[in-house]
């Protein structure tokens, strides 16, 4: 598994820019991005291919050092909330296989990643500051039609996702 990081996050992180990625399926690529919510640094994951989001609200700094594992933590628990099973979420997790850092996955994904930040700022009144997972964010966001890299068609990101793990 792919996960891009923007520019932003890697100067947030501190660290060089990762190399470009070589997953060709983009379906186990997934680009991350840090954004202000209330004034606090937060991860927003868009899958690639689906343009399902989710967002972790501010995470402590031990969680961004190890940013593989607060995207995982995170992919369960937002996949958890919307209502798929843990089996489903497991095999997807194993096809995905090890996360990689790398680059972002072309214009195409980025602007779509910013399509759903720009979803994520008009649900702020659903942001629930007592914790990291947002499930009323992420709903709203993955229930807003619109377009991805995976598919011409418009549509949402919860139905692009739920048929990809049914697919696996």
């Amino acid at each position: 598994m792919e996960l891009g990081l923007t520019i932003p996050l890697q100067r947030h992180l501190r660290c060089k820019p990762p190399l470009y990625g070589t997953e060709p399926d983009l379906r186990f690529c997934w680009d991350l991005h840090v954004i202000r919510l209330r004034g606090s640094s937060s991860l927003l994951a868009v899958h690639c291919f689906s343009r399902y989001a989710f967002v972790r609200y501010a995470p402590g700094p031990g969680q961004w050092a190890g940013l593989p594992g607060l995207f995982r933590t995170g992919l369960q628990d937002s996949l958890s909330a919307a209502g798929f099973a843990a089996p489903q979420i497991e095999r997807y997790l194993h096809q995905a296989g090890t996360a990689q850092l790398t680059r972002t996955h072309g214009r195409r994904a980025v602007a779509f990643l910013n399509r759903a930040w720009d979803d994520v700022l008009l649900c702020d009144l659903c942001l629930d500051p007592a914790g990291e997972a947002q499930p009323l964010i992420d709903h709203a966001v993955n229930t807003r039609p619109g377009r991805c890299a995976g598919s011409s068609e418009i549509g949402t990101g919860l139905a692009r996702i739920a048929a990809l793990l049914a697919s696996l």
